[in-house]
């Protein structure tokens, strides 16, 4: 069991141990440090905060917990109940609000839940911002309002449907286009909240939908996360189903990914190369993905004749290197969709528009659209922790080892050989080091990824 705590919020499995793993108390805490920090960094008398969940089984249990919290706090709370996390994104500026929370965890399995933490613009709040609240988390330093000053709850459960309007409103969607274009789609919404959005916004469109584990039981019916050995489902129904393609999102729809005419992997590191091929056709600007993404961003980004840059992993440096540069649109290789003009946020409803308005403008399958893409592999492995392993140590070894190759460690250790590269890094929300590979080939980035880890485990002296 496990309570992961950092900059980007509290995550943990339910049960157990206070401060071992995400129970009631933890929760309580956490919120309550999170709308202490509010009301100081707002400096406002009575404040107004967002809140969310996927369908995952300890939802309701963490929903209650964390408005009570901020209603103890004399915080109002607008519950959005069921929602995504571009959902809740977009409601916090709409609403007015001074921040928001999402209860999720994500691409993790049903046993674990989350709370990701939202500033007044409905973006993730930043490493300073974070450290604050965990800090106040640690102290406990919270005082609760009197009986008089209780915050209120005002319950909306309309904002799927505006976020679907939100998106038919964007400049680069045209429903009429993807109508006529007479698509049939498989979803798969692992069962959670996916189920409800994907297929409201492909209806919006005139999409035919195929709907595949779109109840919202919090049940998942496979390891949640959007990755090939998981699919096997969607891959074979999109096949019987003769359908054009399919589409996965994981619990709380802010990841993305195909599945092709033929049942095959579009590649979850291609989502955002599709949908940035569609917006350079149509506008003039430069893209961001993290360290971690594929090398086709680039190539696409350069042959749309604009400019590509790296940002450490984490969607908060993604988003802070976007706005830095003045990118059009950006993302993760993990299938997460930034587009400005909707908002800063990874979202999987603006990615699914987006692929559509490509298909139906060229035309083809979608097997031919990923054909025609520049072709890397990846290798996505990682090596467990254990608490007296130096990690920052390992990291530092492979940089030496590796210092006449192109090295960056403004996130980790990515090493850039000629034809494929390596980025090794200790995550933020799993006690893990991620080894990301990328090659011309499955079975070379395969190759890679095991050669790194016997060198780690050398370094490391783990058997």
């Amino acid at each position: 069991m496990t309570l992961i705590k950092s900059i980007s919020g509290i995550r943990g499995t339910i049960g157990g141990a206070p401060a071992e793993n995400l129970t009631p108390i933890d929760a309580v805490k956490f919120a309550a440090a999170y709308g202490s920090w509010l009301k100081e960094y707002s400096g406002k008398n009575k404040l107004k905060v967002v809140i969310g969940r996927d369908a995952r089984l300890s939802g309701e249990m963490i929903q209650n917990l964390v408005v009570y919290t901020l209603v103890g706090l004399g915080i109002d709370v607008v519950d959005l109940g069921l929602s995504t996390t571009p959902t809740v994104e977009i409601a916090v500026p709409i609403e007015e609000a001074d921040g928001g929370i999402i209860l999720t965890a994500s691409h993790n399995p049903k046993q674990w839940n989350a709370l990701k933490l939202l500033n007044e613009k409905g973006e993730f709040l930043d490493a300073a911002q974070g450290a604050i609240i965990l800090e106040l988390a640690e102290k406990e330093a919270f005082e609760f309002s009197e009986v008089d000053d209780l915050g209120k709850i005002t319950r909306n459960d309309a904002y799927m449907d505006i976020h679907v309007d939100e998106v038919l409103n964007l400049a680069l969607i045209d429903a009429e286009t993807i109508k006529k274009a007479g698509f049939k789609v498989v979803v798969d919404g692992v069962n959670s909240t996916g189920g409800i959005a994907i297929p409201k916004l492909l209806a919006a469109l005139g999409v035919e939908v195929v709907e595949l584990y779109c109840d919202p039981t919090g049940h998942f019916p496979h390891n949640p996360e959007p990755l090939k050995e998981h699919l096997g489902d969607i891959c074979k129904l999109v096949v019987e189903e003769k359908a054009d393609f399919g589409i996965v999102v994981d619990p709380d729809v802010d990841r993305l990914a195909f599945i092709t005419d033929q049942g095959e992997m579009f590649g979850e590191e291609y989502t955002l190369v599709a949908c940035a091929d569609y917006v350079l056709g149509k506008t003039k600007g430069d893209t961001v993905s993290n360290l971690s993404s594929s090398r086709a961003l680039r190539d696409i980004t350069e042959k749309h004749g604009r400019k590509y840059e790296a940002a450490a992993v984490g969607e908060v440096n993604v988003v802070t290197k976007m706005k830095e540069i003045g990118a059009v649109i950006g993302g993760e290789g993990n299938g997460g969709i930034i587009y400005p003009e909707s908002h800063y946020g990874r979202d999987a409803l603006v990615g699914t528009a987006m692929f559509l308005m490509l298909m139906a403008e060229r035309g083809g399958s979608v097997q031919q659209l990923r054909d025609n893409y520049p072709s890397y592999f990846m290798s996505k492995k990682k090596i467990a922790l254990t608490p007296d392993l130096d990690v920052d140590g390992i990291l530092r070894s492979m940089a030496d080892k590796y210092a006449d190759e192109d090295i960056s460690t403004i996130d980790g250790v990515k090493i850039d050989f000629p034809e494929n590269w390596v980025h090794l890094r200790k995550s933020n929300t799993e006690p893990i080091i991620r080894i990301y590979t990328e090659a011309k080939s499955q079975s070379e980035a395969d190759e890679l990824a095991d050669r790194i880890i016997k060198e780690i485990r050398s370094v490391a002296g783990i058997d």
